[in-house]
């Protein structure tokens, strides 16, 4: 049985695990584990056109997930909180894109894309409700902002109730974030070298965050 897990983002940045989400009853697809493949290949695709397709899905006190009329919907309730949700694949080397959009909650609400997910620890790429983004690191309870000490403006981001696409590269140790088609970050980082990809939300100091999200594509790069 499979578990998202929840944490709280603390003012130092440290993150500690809160609770896992109970499981809904199983709807999971085939396990997918990525060989060697053609660079523009497309290892994942999903629309979330039906719930069969294998993300974790789950409720409690802090927030929920799940399939919702053909997008995957995230509700965090709680404040200072991150949730999490995977499909059942393992991958090296990605490619990953999604759409998403804020449809209610406070400014500071961020969404985002997750790859190397292994437990908790993964690569997170995110964005705000407000324009900002960040890339960060979760790693056995410790979040760190990789490349900037905090998260950063960018006008290329469509603020308020607004569809962004996201892009997220995790190849070897380099880690590339585009969105709306521009590049605004890169890092290099050696810790994850492979994982689960998946989509995350949270919220800062105030809850509500209610995120969407379509169109999920994994590519091999």
């Amino acid at each position: 049985m499979r578990f998202k897990k929840i944490f709280s983002l603390v003012p130092t940045l440290l993150i500690s695990l809160a609770c896992a989400l109970p499981t809904l009853p199983s709807t999971s697809a085939t396990p997918i584990v990525s060989t060697v493949a053609a660079s523009g290949s497309v290892l994942l695709n999903d629309d979330f056109s039906s719930a069969l397709s294998g993300w974790d899905q789950g409720a409690n006190e802090v927030g929920r997930t799940g399939y919702d009329g053909g997008i995957f919907r995230m509700v965090v309730d709680a404040a200072n909180s991150m949730i999490w949700s995977t499909p059942v694949a393992q991958f090296g080397d990605v490619r990953i894109e999604v759409d998403t959009a804020f449809i209610g909650g406070p400014a500071s609400a961020f969404a985002g894309i997750a790859c190397r997910v292994n437990g908790n620890r993964f690569y997170s790429f995110v964005i705000s409700s407000d324009g900002y983004f960040a890339i960060g690191l979760t790693d056995n309870g410790k979040f760190t902002w990789l490349g900037q000490d905090q998260m950063a403006p960018s006008a290329n981001i469509n603020t308020g109730l607004s569809l962004n696409h996201l892009r997220a590269d995790c190849a070897g140790t380099t880690l590339t974030f585009y969105i709306n088609g521009f590049l605004v970050g890169q890092v290099n980082d050696p810790t994850l070298t492979s994982g689960e990809v998946g989509l995350l939300a949270g919220t800062m100091e105030q809850g509500g965050a209610d995120i969407v999200f379509d169109k999920f594509i994994v590519i091999q790069p």
